[in-house]
């Protein structure tokens, strides 16, 4: 049997456990005349003769008493969601993916564009690969292009540049990328143009960021990400082969929805603004 109704059982156990029609309408608020239906035509649907009828008013067989075990557990189940519901109640939770210093900048000024009662919860996903929107791993991507799956919908919010700095311009070493890093356009980038000057890698942006805080070397960032760091000093011209347009990404099916619709506008506000 096919089970479509999880409320039928629920309710054969309130009858199961009082015995009674009566008792189990005080307990469910529904009527016996309603109780009686549901209860004939769930023996009808599972094939089975789950009650005893009699003086004794409604007994479970052996048959009803092995689903009321069943449906005993069904029912500490449906509590245990209704407690996980309500300790996630509250506006909708957003899913963001975006690379980096992206995620940073989003997080450092969320105030900026968000507020605690705002319609939706951001949820950030700091990660360098494109996640899934398509099977939902998240809800919005930041991307660095325009989307091209006829399933997905892309706002445009500008363009990101890229440019080298570190303490100072006498500084000549490059910090680069280690081999297990997933490259990115501005990791192929210092790869290609000063491989054989790279003198430290870290597999992590944010260390990379350090190393060239110390002095170690030049590092590649997004101008909006070296704009919060005020000892580094912009060392080259902009990098025009890594400029990019930059796109929020949504699926078609999901950007109508309420929470993402304010979301999108959101976060549309927070990358315009000024780094």
């Amino acid at each position: 049997m096919q089970i479509t109704d999880w409320t039928d059982f629920g309710l054969f156990a309130a009858v199961a456990r009082s015995g009674s029609l009566a008792g189990a309408a005080r307990e469910t608020g529904l009527s016996q005349a309603t109780l009686s239906r549901r209860m004939t035509a769930l023996e009808q649907r599972t094939g089975r003769r789950l009650f005893a009828h009699g003086s004794a008013g409604y007994t479970p067989t052996a048959e009803g008493r092995a689903l009321l075990e069943r449906a005993k557990k069904m029912e500490a189940a449906a509590r245990d969601i209704a407690h996980w519901s309500a300790a996630q109640s509250g506006p909708p939770r957003v899913r963001i993916s975006a690379g980096t210093w992206t995620s940073e900048r989003l997080a450092r000024t969320l105030t900026d564009y968000w507020s605690t009662n705002a319609a939706w919860t951001p949820e950030f996903v700091s990660c360098n690969r494109d996640m899934d929107i398509e099977r939902r791993e998240v809800d919005i991507g930041v991307r660095n292009r325009r989307p091209t799956h006829p399933w997905l919908a892309g706002r445009r919010t500008g363009t990101v540049e890229h440019a080298a700095f570190a303490l100072s311009d006498d500084i000549t070493g490059w910090i680069g990328p280690s081999d297990d890093t997933s490259t990115l356009p501005s990791e192929a980038w210092t790869i290609t143009h000063h491989g054989p000057d790279i003198v430290a890698v870290s597999n992590e942006p944010t260390i990379r960021l350090a190393l060239a805080r110390s002095g170690i070397g030049r590092v590649v960032l997004p101008t909006f990400a070296a704009a919060c760091v005020p000892e580094l000093t912009q060392v080259s011209p902009v990098i025009e082969a890594l400029t990019a347009e930059e796109w929020l990404v949504c699926h078609q099916d999901t950007r109508h929805d309420p929470a993402i619709r304010a979301a999108l506008d959101a976060l549309a506000m927070g990358l315009h603004a000024p780094a």
